[in-house]
């Protein structure tokens, strides 16, 4: 089981949202102080998610390349207004090892095909279930499809990876959604999963029910006895 820590990014700052939502910040400091802090815990990946780009649509390459900086070596894997394989291909430019792309990739059917040809095993595509729904654009909208219809997608566009996030699970330390990890990682394709991940218990349920990595934000530093503060 990989455990992949998280940076969160809002403005010039890495923050800490409470189930997505941009009112309820519960944490913020500088991306270079937050981001030393993480890569002395000398991780393999760092998950960045620019999440103003997210919500606006628009890909930040100059943030991605001063986490790059900050991470000093450590790939990143970056997500946040991914909405062409233009900007995909320009974050990897701007140091990502690999990107998480959802709400492009859900808009057209034929999208996810491209993006798999084009990216290969650089791409991972993004699962974030909001109220038994793919949601979509920083999780404030719906995309028009099922999980299931989106697994199935998955599977036969040969996707090499997911990122699936249970989003009410998001910030809260309240353990991962089991029971939804189960169900994606049936589907045969490796699974990273993220939301709600607390501890080690948290980690060997994942890995029993299949996934192969977990993304831990809140939980990550209190797991090496660090405080977020």
């Amino acid at each position: 089981m990989q455990v992949i820590p998280a940076l969160d990014l809002l403005g010039d700052d890495a923050v800490r949202l409470e189930q997505g939502d941009f009112n309820r910040v519960l944490f913020r400091q500088p991306i270079e102080e937050f981001m030393g802090r993480l890569i002395a815990t000398q991780p393999d990946l760092i998950h960045v998610v620019d999440l103003e780009g997210a919500r606006d649509g628009a890909l930040r390459p100059a943030v991605i390349e001063r986490c790059s900086r900050a991470a000093r070596g450590v790939p990143l894997q970056v997500s946040g207004g991914l909405r062409s394989l233009e900007s995909a291909r320009e974050a990897l430019k701007a140091g990502a090892a690999r990107v998480v792309v959802g709400t492009q990739i859900w808009k057209d059917e034929a999208n996810l095909d491209s993006f798999v040809k084009a990216l290969g095993d650089q791409l991972v595509v993004a699962l974030d279930v909001k109220d038994s729904r793919l949601a979509v654009r920083g999780w404030v909208a719906y995309a028009p499809l099922t999980l299931d219809q989106a697994l199935e997608r998955c599977q036969h566009a040969d996707v090499a990876r997911l990122h699936v996030t249970a989003v009410e699970r998001d910030g809260t330390m309240q353990g991962p959604d089991l029971e939804l990890y189960e169900k994606v990682c049936a589907s045969g394709i490796p699974v990273v999963a993220a939301g709600g991940v607390r501890n080690d218990d948290d980690l060997a349920d994942l890995a029993r029910v299949g996934c192969e990595a977990a993304v831990m934000g809140v939980g990550y530093l209190g797991r090496l006895g660090l405080s977020l503060d």
